[in-house]
């Protein structure tokens, strides 16, 4: 157990939460229930990197919600050449925000990481995920129990790797940022964004990136327990 730290930060999203894995399978409803001429891995190989870079954007403030929605539709299709009509991608996005919630993946270990952590310390959530969708994720992945507050970032109003999400975060716990440490998968937006806002990170670097410099990080959430 770390002395010096009383309240941990987690990232919901590709962190505790396997938003890949969720959202293939929402994916798959839409498109087997309207689009049978998609083939959801084709559309997934796609779709990943785009909406990784659409989140970048909307991160950074560059587009909207609506826009962010939309273009990581829009761009997908257009990649695999696949015409459809504005009406349909919106459709698709509503469905799919429906849909998402419905499957409740967790990284390996999730679970039994929150269980080691949580007679230690606080445990906390900071989010840029919407706030409804988030909510729904936490709850039906029975992970609302582990968490004392709960950051989103429609409520800080602003996001990730913005520092007033997290002093917004530290004020909402009570607690302070030499006490405090954030784990994410992001480097931006978690880990950059936490050491320049004053508070310790660790990377959850799940996908095995190269990354210079002498940082925290994980590739497992077990090893959290280096740490913590």
């Amino acid at each position: 157990m770390n002395t010096t730290i009383t309240d941990v930060f987690f990232d919901l999203d590709h962190t505790l939460w396997d938003f890949d894995k969720n959202s293939e399978m929402a994916f798959d409803r839409i498109f087997k229930s309207k689009y049978q001429e998609i083939i959801t891995e084709d559309f997934i190989k796609a779709y990943i990197p785009i909406n990784q870079e659409c989140w970048r954007l909307y991160q950074n403030d560059k587009i909207t919600h609506q826009e962010l929605r939309y273009n990581r539709l829009k761009l997908s299709f257009d990649a695999l050449k696949y015409v459809i009509s504005e009406e349909n991608i919106f459709e698709i996005a509503n469905d799919y925000i429906e849909f998402l919630t419905d499957n409740n993946h967790l990284f390996d270990g999730a679970i039994e990481v929150l269980e080691y952590l949580k007679p230690k310390y606080k445990l906390h959530i900071i989010t840029n995920g919407f706030a409804n969708v988030q909510e729904k994720k936490i709850n039906n992945a029975a992970l609302g129990s582990y968490f004392t507050t709960i950051t989103n970032s429609e409520l800080a109003g602003v996001k990730k790797p913005n520092s007033i999400i997290f002093d917004f975060a530290i004020n909402l716990a009570g607690t302070s940022k030499e006490n405090s440490i954030m784990i994410g998968d992001d480097f931006e937006a978690d880990i950059t964004g936490a050491l320049n806002a004053g508070l310790d990170a660790i990377f959850f670097n799940e996908k095995k990136l190269d990354v210079s410099g002498d940082y925290k990080q994980i590739n497992h959430l077990l090893e959290l327990k280096k740490y913590l």
